[in-house]
């Protein structure tokens, strides 16, 4: 199993919020996934993203690639 760190989309209509998950690479973008690590929501001005450090730690060590935009939004951890 290929896993990755990848934001899957929530919210509303026009009100964008996303959670931050490990998911199998197979899977849809908003389907099924392992864990979720954290939130980003794009609406806020400040903190906009929210993450368990101690579990991104675990997965980054365990070989889990991530996606160009978590890995932008997770920079400074």
């Amino acid at each position: 199993m290929a896993a990755c760190i990848r934001l899957t989309r929530c919210g509303m209509k026009n009100q964008p919020f996303f959670r931050i998950v490990v998911a199998d690479d197979r899977r849809a973008r908003d389907g099924k996934f392992i864990e979720v690590l954290g939130t980003y929501d794009p609406r806020k001005k400040e903190n906009k993203t929210a993450v368990q450090k101690d579990r991104f730690e675990y997965w980054k060590k365990n070989g889990v690639r991530m996606s160009r935009t978590v890995s932008e939004l997770t920079k400074e951890l």
